[in-house]
């Protein structure tokens, strides 16, 4: 019986260290980084930009943020360098900083490399990348949209800086590995389906990954874009809120041009940047960055929100820590 018990327990221990190994060493298991050499003229790269400020905000992880002022937008002379650090207080499973993404940080990447890793999330040298850059979400954009991007950041004037390697906590450095996958892209709708188009934008903007609560590691889809991801700031918790038509809890009594108006209140010349200090309202909501997004795209989104199912969703916003 003795025997028995330990050599069940010795094939329990094998296939357990089997999988692990598995994971660790065999994953991620995706294709190798595609030959491609992206369109660089001036139209591609007008429009890599306009992405990368405006909807997909790259910008927003990629540069110093100046969290003095309310939404902590991006430090001028800073775009594209990375540093950034997002840790456990965040709610992230270890600690992530953003790589330099100027033609400084990606001089030794091809073009595909770029791709792969924005797509599907594995790096030039074949890591996994945790999602704090939503490459699944980018792997559902128009493949063309995500070459207009690439261009654009080879354009970039390049700025010397070195970043920390990211390090996720166990047994995410393991589970990271089963993350990445083979993206499924789609062709960018046209703009009078504003339904269809705004559902696009929402995507890659990565609406969802802020605005859908989120828990040990997964999104509560019966929640989705109804708010209540918390966000642990240095003196308070934030929670954002619902983004679904609800009456009471949500968008619902909002009009097409109060959404925009929200926005655009952000570009406004008028508009003065809010200074903060413990104990004021913050938000990490880039605003100043959505603010420049065309209006046209901004009343799709409202469009596409709009048509979604109303979810009740009572949260509360801000709350000072104890």
């Amino acid at each position: 019986m003795k025997k028995i018990l330990l050599l069940s327990l010795t094939f329990i221990a094998l296939f357990i260290l089997s999988a692990i190994s598995y994971v660790k060493f065999a994953l991620p298991s995706v294709n190798s980084a595609p030959e491609l050499i992206v369109d660089k003229s001036a139209e591609s790269i007008t429009r890599g930009k306009y992405l990368a400020y405006s909807v997909a905000v790259c910008m927003d992880c990629h540069s110093s943020r100046d969290w003095s002022i309310l939404s902590g937008p991006p430090v001028p002379g800073t775009e594209g360098m990375g540093g950034e650090k997002f840790d456990q207080t965040m709610g992230f499973p270890g600690v992530y900083y953003s790589r330099n993404i100027t033609p400084a940080g990606l001089s030794d990447w091809t073009d595909g490399e770029i791709f792969r890793a924005i797509t599907t999330g594995v790096s030039k040298n074949g890591d996994a990348l945790f999602p704090v850059m939503p490459h699944p979400n980018y792997g559902q954009a128009d493949k063309e949209d995500i070459y207009d991007v690439i261009a654009y950041l080879r354009s970039m004037a390049p700025v010397e800086h070195e970043n920390k390697p990211s390090e996720s906590d166990f047994p995410m450095s393991l589970i990271v590995n089963t993350i990445p996958k083979e993206a499924s892209f789609s062709t960018m709708p046209k703009r009078s389906d504003k339904v269809a188009y705004g559902k696009y934008l929402v995507n890659l903007a990565s609406c969802v990954d802020c605005h859908t609560p989120f828990e040990k590691g997964e999104y509560d889809e019966s929640y989705y874009l109804a708010g209540g991801r918390e966000f642990i700031l240095p003196w308070a918790t934030l929670t954002t809120p619902n983004l679904t038509p609800d009456n009471k809890t949500g968008i619902g009594t909002w009009s097409e041009e109060d959404f925009v108006e929200k926005f655009k209140a952000y570009a406004d010349s008028a508009y003065v940047p809010v200074k903060v200090k413990p104990g004021d309202f913050m938000t990490i909501m880039p605003w100043m960055m959505y603010a420049t997004m065309e209006e046209e795209d901004l009343r799709s989104i409202y469009v596409y929100l709009r048509s979604l199912q109303p979810i009740e969703h009572n949260i509360e916003r801000f709350v000072l820590n104890e």
